[in-house]
């Protein structure tokens, strides 16, 4: 009688975990998402946002969204150079964090001038739900950018493992895939 080999999972244990923790994340923030449009469709008229209170820089946040959506194609042609063992998939990691680091950096930018002009957590509905949901996904997209630059010194190494690579690759395609919606729902 042989011994059989035990089978490799479909799928590495930390991108399975960590599709589980997007899909919770994506309830999360499909949650705040409808509160914050049932509470801007309740609106009186005149009152969203809040006579006084600062417009969103939507055009201005067009160039960081181009940023992000830059940085997750650059982290696919990273992984396709990866699994060739293409020595510069480091270089095009770090790229793609890079981009992704200067999303955040604009982000950063954006709310100090939206805090300098008035606009807080309390000062208005608008407000609120603009540094939940906003600042819920910077805070996703600033742990996403830690695993992303970890990936990218292990694979410097030579130690990164795939599935390291592949579920920090998921968790940045949900930061990706996420911004657009919140983008397009709460700055319009």
């Amino acid at each position: 009688m042989s011994v059989q080999e035990p089978r490799k999972p479909v799928l590495p244990n930390a991108v399975l975990g960590t599709l589980f923790f997007v899909v919770a994340e994506v309830m999360l923030f499909s949650g705040m998402i409808s509160a914050f449009t049932i509470s801007k469709a309740g609106a009186l008229p005149g009152t969203w946002p809040m006579p006084g209170q600062p417009r969103l820089p939507a055009e201005a946040t067009a160039l960081n969204t181009a940023l992000l959506i830059l940085s997750g194609i650059v982290l696919i042609v990273a992984h396709r150079l990866y699994k060739s063992k293409n020595p510069v998939a480091h270089w095009v990691t770090l790229a793609s964090w890079a981009l992704g680091t200067g999303f955040v950096a604009l982000q950063g930018v954006e709310w100090w001038t939206l805090l300098n002009a008035g606009m807080t957590l309390k000062s208005s509905p608008l407000g609120g739900f603009f540094y939940l949901i906003v600042g819920g996904h910077a805070l996703h997209a600033v742990i996403a950018l830690v695993a992303l630059f970890m990936a990218w010194v292990k694979m410097a190494r030579g130690t990164l493992s795939p599935g390291f690579f592949f579920g920090t690759q998921t968790f940045w395609y949900f930061v990706v895939l996420m911004w657009p919606v919140i983008y397009a729902r709460v700055y319009f």
